[in-house]
């Protein structure tokens, strides 16, 4: 493990480039698209993933992987076909400056100060308490605190330095060495259960299930309609972590063939990380918290030189989400926030105010990590937040590209009464009539509510000039002139063709696991 760590920081610090901004905060805008690809993923496979996907299978069963479906494939097949060439067009650096560009500068600073706030409370903050939970295990002696400054000061080590090119070489690396003792983790169950066969006739009724009942307490069928494309669409296609990777990319074709790599391995994730969860319920049927069930495979089965490779597994996943998110973080306090009090900045002033913001945040998530301890189940933790938050959000972008008449105002509104909405409903729901309902049912509430407040603030004011309008809302011109591009280009290819069979093999799967 030492031996990895210092190999892995070496390899950031070798691919650091940070001559200027552009370089630091966007890898020079020149990375392929399988970089672009597996760097997606090794974000989305977090050390919460590991713990908390297996865990959640253990308490309910395969429901789970609807994150992977619902909120992933098909949220990222609508970002390449309608947001992408807009981002890709007007060359941001971050989302927020998407807003800007539409809107104006207000929506721009809300934005940033609501997303690194989330940064810093649920992504980097449960990263850092799942990783503490795992090397708690190898290490003992050390306290959850320790730990999770340590690790803290790993993931910091090389992004404060190298920026964006240097996390995404080292992601490279990682996704590679994440599957792998994923897969040595999933097949050592799997055999200690008695086998594919034992572990499906063993499992509780209804746990290798896709499509869950009205009244299922984990994922109900109507939230794959309604809740969790809107959950799935902010984090693939509005997120900075998951966006800034595809702003990376040398061209749009990248992009998009990038963002199809990312979705084709959530696949991977089913078998690598939820079906282990299935078998440990096997395997150990009484255990008090799902989230255990992760460490109780690795440390009680694994022998030694084996439960190294998989520990060296799960820290490549920690620091691949704990650097991805810090960057992201970077980005926005810099470019939206620092340079807006301080314009005119050099690019080496720019990468001097993102390493200092870098510190300050990590920092902040270490403070709070030991508290989500409090929480039943880190997938939970993040969801809620997720489901709470996200709907303006996306209400604010939907109306901004495909509403000519969406104004300033009317963006601005809705995000600041969909704020006070979801702090409201996270705090005191239980007071409420929505008390009783699943909290992936709110999410669409928020939503409209968020959404009819744009629209009727919009309408009552000035409507956006014409150029605001031409340059950053979709029209079927778009599409056309799309259409023509994509003519004689190889199937292989074309992203629309990728598209189609991504959501077919996503249906396919649905079927199967229904």
């Amino acid at each position: 493990m030492v031996i990895y760590l210092i190999a892995i920081v070496g390899w950031g610090l070798f691919n650091s480039k940070r001559r200027n901004a552009e370089e630091y905060f966007l890898g020079g805008r020149g990375m392929p698209w399988f970089v672009v690809g597996l760097s997606m993923f090794a974000t989305v496979v977090s050390s919460s993933s590991l713990v908390g996907w297996s865990g959640d299978a253990y308490d309910t069963g395969i429901a789970v992987f609807n994150y992977g479906i619902s909120a992933a494939i098909v949220p990222i097949v609508f970002f390449l076909v309608f947001f992408l060439p807009f981002y890709l067009r007007n060359k941001i650096y971050t989302l927020p400056e998407f807003l800007e560009g539409r809107f104006d500068a207000r929506s721009r600073i809300y934005l940033s100060v609501l997303t690194v706030v989330g940064y810093m409370f649920a992504d980097l903050a449960v990263t850092l308490y799942a990783g503490s939970l795992m090397l708690q295990m190898v290490f003992p002696q050390f306290s959850l605190p320790v730990l999770i400054w340590g690790l803290a000061i790993l993931g910091a080590s090389y992004t404060l330095v190298g920026g964006l090119s240097a996390v995404m070489r080292v992601e490279l690396i990682q996704a590679f060495v994440l599957m792998g003792g994923s897969a040595i983790l999933t097949v050592t169950a799997f055999g200690k259960a008695g086998g594919w066969s034992a572990v499906m006739q063993a499992a509780p009724p209804g746990h290798l299930s896709l499509i869950r009942p009205l009244n299922d307490p984990s994922v109900p069928w109507p939230a794959l309609f309604i809740s969790l494309p809107l959950a799935g669409f902010y984090f693939w296609g509005l997120s900075q972590t998951m966006v800034q990777r595809t702003l990376s990319a040398r061209n749009t074709n990248h992009g998009r063939w990038g963002n199809l790599l990312a979705g084709a391995l959530n696949f991977a994730i089913f078998f690598l990380m939820v079906l282990p969860g299935i078998a440990g319920r096997v395997l150990y049927p009484h255990l008090e918290k799902g989230d255990q069930i992760y460490p109780k495979l690795v440390f009680e089965m694994l022998p030694p030189g084996i439960l190294g490779l998989v520990l060296i597994g799960f820290v490549a996943a920690m620091t691949s989400v704990l650097t991805s998110t810090l960057n992201s973080a970077q980005t926005l306090v810099t470019m939206d926030l620092v340079s807006k009090l301080r314009p005119g900045m050099t690019g080496r002033q720019q990468v001097m105010a993102g390493s200092t913001a870098g510190v300050i945040i990590i920092a902040v998530a270490a403070i709070w990590a030991p508290h989500i301890r409090q929480f039943d189940s880190i997938v939970k933790y993040f969801q809620q937040i997720l489901a709470y938050m996200a709907p303006p959000v996306v209400a604010v972008f939907l109306t901004g590209l495909f509403w000519k008449r969406a104004s300033a105002a009317g963006a601005l509104a809705g995000l600041l009464s969909g704020l006070v909405i979801g702090i409201s409903l996270l705090l005191g729901i239980q007071h409420t009539p929505l008390g009783t309902w699943n909290f992936l049912y709110v999410a669409p509430v928020v939503f409209l509510l968020s959404f009819a407040i744009i629209v009727a603030v919009s309408l009552g004011t000035a409507p956006p000039s014409a150029a605001v309008v031409s340059r950053y809302v979709w029209n079927p011109a778009v599409f056309r002139t799309e259409s023509q591009e994509l003519a004689g280009v190889p199937w292989y290819k074309n992203f629309r063709v990728l598209s189609v069979l991504l959501l077919g093999a996503a249906a396919w799967f649905v079927f199967i696991w229904r």
